[in-house]
């Protein structure tokens, strides 16, 4: 089950949450089909569970916003995309574990 911490995002919310957040931004962008994706999910609602308020978790589902994904050229999925000040600052491709996705959160924020 998804956590409702967990920011879902959009074209027309995407500036907004992410490029105009002064926190740091999890992007996890991922797809219903790719079963790496499906691993990680429930990865990243516990961060966004346990990091609420000291950075954004969000998901992007990469078949509904091919645009955004183009844009910031994820070719693998699930790619991980840390954000910080609006700009892209780190990303992780495939399948991460919680405590590697915690260390980065961490060395970042």
């Amino acid at each position: 089950m998804a956590s409702d911490k967990v920011l879902i995002l959009n074209e027309d919310n995407f500036e907004q949450e992410v490029e105009k957040s002064d926190q740091l931004v999890l992007v996890d962008f991922w797809a219903d089909w790719c079963g790496p994706c499906k691993m990680v999910g429930p990865i990243i609602d516990e961060l966004a569970e346990e990091n609420d308020g000291k950075s954004k978790i969000a998901k992007l589902n990469v078949d509904e916003q091919r645009n955004l994904a183009r844009k910031f050229r994820v070719m693998s999925i699930p790619s991980i995309l840390f954000f910080k000040d609006g700009k892209e600052v780190d990303r992780m491709v495939g399948a991460q574990s919680k405590e590697d996705l915690l260390a980065k959160i961490n060395s970042l924020s």
